[in-house]
Order: structure tokens, then C-alpha cells, then sequence
């Protein structure tokens, strides 16, 4: 009997530790269904939007950098590819096709042809409605291993042009003064994930 009830304990911790370890094993990626603050590692800003126009270009949502930490503006949620699923707290591969839905106003990081209006690269924006948008909101994870590590300096490149997402060295005026330019190019600087909420 007691040979019994020692093998079921052993059995039992046994199982503990493996969950333990498995949980903990994903702890260290970026997965599907989190939030968090996207990092210029370069210029120190992070990803940034909020319900202004651009005035000139497409008139999008404009999208922008801030050095300020403490910002609800700059949490943004990793969504599949338009069509595609995966499960909250999957791990993301690098190589993956992903959204940045932005919190606040639901609306997709994007990019297309027109120019960024202070660098004259290609301008990104917020775009959509409640999250659905079209391919231009798709962003390709450029890291080194098999998944998109927290501590990862990764770049994120623009699935539809080819260009990679950039901070350009030019600040804006009112009404978003002090905030820096946010634009996609052919060669990109890296990024990392700041704070945020991960699943």
C-alpha cells in the first residue's frame, strides 16, 4: 500500500514540475493576444497613436513616437494576419505575419505608398475599423531564433512594400508636438517590447 501512495505522489510531482516548466518555458516569448509597448531601441520612443489626422498624404490616423513611458496611447495588441488564427498565449515564430491592433482606437498599424509627410519615407498610420483593416496592416517579425523572444531586438517589416517600420529624426509641431515621425524604409532600426501585458 504504501509502495502504492509513494509511486502516485512521485507520479504526481513529477507532472507538477513538467506543467511548471512548460508554463514558465513560454513565459520568456511574445504571444498572440498580448499587449504591449513597441520600443525604438535606437532613439528610445515608443509606438504611439491617438485620434489625429494626418494632414496631408492619406489623412489617416497618424502614428507617432514618444519618449513618454506612461502613455495608454502606446499599447498595442499582436493579432494574426487578416484570415489567419492563433491562440491566445501561442508563442509568435520569427518569420511570422502579424497586426498591431492599437488599444485605445482599434485601429492597425499600416503602411503604404505615400510619402511620410516630415522625412518624405514611406508613412505609416492607424487604419481600419475595430481591428479589421486589409493587408496593408501586415508586418513581417524579423528576429534571429525560432520565436520572438521579450528581450529580442527584432524589425518589423512591411509585408505589402517591403519597407521597414523606422523612427525618423524629425519631431512634429501642434498639435502633437515634441512627438517624433514614425515611418517604414528600406533599412530599419530595431525594436523591442517594453512592459505590456503578455498571455
Amino acid at each position: 500500500m504504501f509502495h502504492i501512495s509513494l509511486s502516485a505522489l512521485f507520479t504526481c510531482c513529477v507532472t507538477l514540475i513538467l506543467v511548471q516548466w512548460t508554463e514558465s518555458k513560454y513565459l520568456e516569448y511574445v504571444t498572440c493576444g498580448s499587449v504591449t509597448k513597441l520600443y525604438n531601441v535606437d532613439l528610445k520612443v515608443r509606438l504611439h497613436s491617438h485620434d489625429v489626422k494626418y494632414g496631408a498624404g492619406s489623412g489617416q490616423q497618424s502614428v507617432t513616437g514618444t519618449e513618454v513611458s506612461e502613455d495608454i496611447n502606446s499599447h498595442w495588441e499582436i493579432k494574426p494576419a487578416t484570415g489567419k488564427l492563433c491562440k491566445r498565449g501561442e508563442p509568435i515564430k520569427c518569420g511570422t505575419i502579424i497586426r498591431f491592433t492599437h488599444l485605445t482606437t482599434k485601429k492597425n498599424l499600416h503602411s503604404h505608398l505615400f510619402s511620410s509627410p516630415l522625412s518624405n519615407n514611406q508613412e505609416v498610420s492607424a487604419y481600419g475599423n475595430d481591428g479589421e483593416g486589409d493587408s496593408g496592416d501586415h508586418w513581417y517579425v524579423d528576429c534571429g531564433g525560432d520565436y520572438w523572444e521579450r528581450d529580442d531586438d527584432i524589425r518589423l517589416k512591411h509585408v505589402d512594400t517591403g519597407a521597414y517600420l523606422m523612427t525618423s529624426t524629425f519631431s512634429y509641431g501642434r498639435p502633437i508636438n515634441g512627438q517624433r515621425e514614425i515611418a517604414a524604409a528600406q533599412r530599419g532600426p530595431y525594436h523591442s517590447c517594453k512592459l505590456g501585458r503578455y498571455f
